[in-house]
């Protein structure tokens, strides 16, 4: 066998085995596309929107339209879902979302995009939403974990997240990768998992209950676990306060809005060391890392994307496979995160997207297929 040959498998192999994802039975594709984000993290960074396809800045439903995609000619490399309607609503209600939200995967994924999962949880337990709400939030996080009150219910809201996953199939009869992101912002007040609503230890056994149901009760193969918090956290030790451990996740993350420009108030050295924070501690743990929301609303600083956003991606030689900013509204006219013909932004925007270093949609080849080696 030539010594080529065999250097080029074992490093192949080896690479594979120290990223390993913590479910060993996850479809081919899914195992494919943790090592193709591995790959890209290491020189690109890809660009993601939430609810991109499904709605923008003055439109809704329109097919194969995203705001990014009318001023850059590409879809964004990672669409964000939510998962907050397939619980709380009826049954018709729920698979009417589910069934739009297949379409928007299984459209993403035959493009070969990326779809990432957020979960705006209603509270299982009492009214108020997601949100927590003085005198009428339950803290649950107790009562669904295992021998809570309500474990049961969280049980039958799993399986519906669970069948959704079984749903997504593309014309190969393949299942769609999505990188799944339940409980994110737990550090902040402002959801009824938040810190000052359940106990560490309560958080801790909520979130891996759900990945051991899903994944070994209900068979969920094609969910990579991302762990996200807010932003409150200058230390490692703080940002792992509340970590479950390496074997319950694939990908480390943090949702920052407050160091760039949230309110007129930038803080871009201090994002940069939370940044590195998260990325250092994936490299040390073997896992991926991403800055899995963040934005400017309403972009009033035409320069954002690349004085702030991208110097601050770029620094540090972190190793990021993406960064998502948060959605825009179909009626309002001043929530959004990523612009659209004629918004202030739109010259900085192209900058960003021709830069090397960011990866938009048209720009990924082999995400999900192991890309043959030719030898001559």
């Amino acid at each position: 066998m030539p010594k080529l040959f065999v250097l080029l498998l074992f490093c192949t192999v080896f690479v594979e085995s120290t990223l390993a994802q913590i479910d060993k039975k996850a479809t081919k594709e899914t195992k494919r596309l943790y090592q193709s984000l591995a790959k890209i993290s290491k020189k690109n960074i890809l660009f993601g929107h939430q609810h991109a396809t499904e709605y923008g800045h003055g439109w809704a439903g329109d097919q194969n339209r995203s705001d990014v995609k009318s001023v850059t000619g590409s879809h964004p490399a990672v669409i964000g879902i939510d998962f907050s309607g397939l619980s709380g609503r009826s049954k018709e209600q729920i698979a009417k979302t589910a069934e739009a939200l297949r379409k928007n995967v299984v459209d993403t994924y035959h493009r070969g995009g990326i779809t990432t999962v957020a979960w705006h949880f209603s509270n299982p337990a009492s009214e108020g939403g997601f949100y927590w709400k003085d005198s009428v939030s339950s803290a649950s996080m107790a009562l669904i974990k295992p021998d809570g009150s309500h474990h049961e219910k969280y049980k039958e809201i799993l399986k519906t997240v669970a069948d959704f996953a079984h749903s997504v199939k593309g014309q190969d009869s393949t299942l769609a990768p999505m990188i799944f992101r339940p409980y994110h912002e737990f550090d902040g007040d402002w959801f009824w998992w938040g810190k000052s609503h359940c106990s560490r230890e309560d958080f801790i056994s909520v979130w891996q209950f759900t990945i051991t149901y899903l994944r070994d009760s209900l068979d969920v193969h094609n969910f990579i676990y991302a762990f996200s918090p807010d932003c409150k956290f200058t230390t490692e030790q703080e940002f792992l306060e509340r970590y479950p451990g390496d074997e319950w996740v694939d990908m480390l993350g943090m949702d920052n809005y407050a160091d760039f420009g949230r309110n007129g108030k930038y803080n871009l050295a201090l994002g940069i060391k939370k940044l590195k924070i998260v990325s250092d501690y994936a490299k040390k743990a073997n896992r991926l890392a991403a800055l899995t929301e963040t934005g400017l609303e309403s972009i009033p600083n035409p320069t954002w994307w690349t004085e702030t956003l991208l110097k601050a991606l770029k620094s540090e030689k972190m190793n990021l496979a993406y960064v998502l900013v948060w959605r825009n509204d179909v009626k309002s006219p001043t929530h959004f995160y990523a612009p659209f013909p004629t918004q202030t932004s739109v010259a900085d925007f192209l900058k960003l997207y021709d830069d090397p270093y960011t990866l938009f949609e048209k720009d990924l080849k082999h995400i999900y297929r192991k890309k043959r080696f030719l030898f001559f």
